[in-house]
């Protein structure tokens, strides 16, 4: 099952932008950045695509904007999860915080578990606007069909109309805004964008970094310190030089122990 897949499973290699491709195209959104799914309401809509009538729709708010908010959709979602035995833990302190990592790591997750459902066939008469303009109504409040901030942000104020209205004496002034708007956005996905690979580096060099010191306290056990294999890891693990590799040296001194395999010519 997905839920049990490793921090080195294929599954979290894929891409943010094939991500945020696959949640645009299944659910008819227009995000642009994952850390935009940091509400949880695009996980609890995935899984009432691939368990219809499992997630109460009419509890999840799109339009969350708040920690607390954010928090009440994820325990719709962890209910969701219960209910279905999936063992997998969600970070909701982590997620709620808008961390582009942390969020795009439990989409990875997500993805590879609606994968596996059904094998990965989407059920085609899954409207998922109809389902949120049901879930809004139900619930009370404004749908999410609305446009978003981020849309919203780029229609600037000042330009009221084109045929001679109150905007068009700022016509310069507000191209120059966008030109700069614009600007500031793509710098923006850049800096989240880099953000994303220094952390995912990062986790992969303390991944790495655990497996070295494991190898490295087994080596010490008093018992093993003295074996030619045990001599010829610590020569790798504690060279200096960059440069000259030191396995030639390490077979030399696994290749002189001839005792080492005594015992199985015996």
């Amino acid at each position: 099952m997905a839920a049990s897949i490793g921090i080195m499973d294929g599954a979290y290699f894929v891409g943010r932008g094939e991500i945020l491709h696959w949640i645009n195209a299944t659910l008819q959104l227009s995000l642009a950045k994952v850390e935009e799914a940091a509400s949880g309401a695009v996980q609890c809509q995935l899984l009432d695509m691939v368990h219809p009538g499992v997630v109460p729709m009419h509890k999840v708010n799109f339009d969350a904007k708040t920690e607390y908010d954010m928090i009440q959709n994820y325990k719709v979602l962890q209910d969701v999860f219960n209910k279905l035995r999936i063992g997998k833990n969600i970070e909701v302190n982590k997620l709620v915080k808008g961390r582009p990592l942390d969020n795009l790591e439990f989409l990875q997750w997500l993805k590879r578990y609606c994968d596996s459902v059904n094998g990965g066939i989407m059920n085609e008469n899954y409207s998922p606007v109809e389902r949120r303009s049901k879930g809004c109504k139900e619930r009370g409040s404004k749908c999410s069909n609305k446009p978003s901030k981020s849309l919203q942000a780029n229609r600037l104020p000042g330009v009221d109309s084109a045929d001679g209205g109150p905007g068009v004496g700022k016509v310069c002034i507000t191209f120059s805004e966008e030109h700069y708007i614009e600007q500031i956005q793509k710098l923006s996905e850049k800096i989240a964008d880099l953000k994303v690979s220094v952390d995912s580096t990062e986790k992969e060099r303390d991944f790495y970094f655990s497996k070295l010191r494991d190898i490295e306290i087994l080596c010490q056990r008093p018992e093993l310190e003295h074996l030619p294999m045990t001599k010829a890891v610590r020569k790798i693990l504690y060279a200096a030089d960059a440069k000259d590799s030191p396995l030639p040296e390490a077979n030399d001194i696994i290749t002189k122990s001839p005792s080492l395999f005594s015992s199985e010519t015996e």
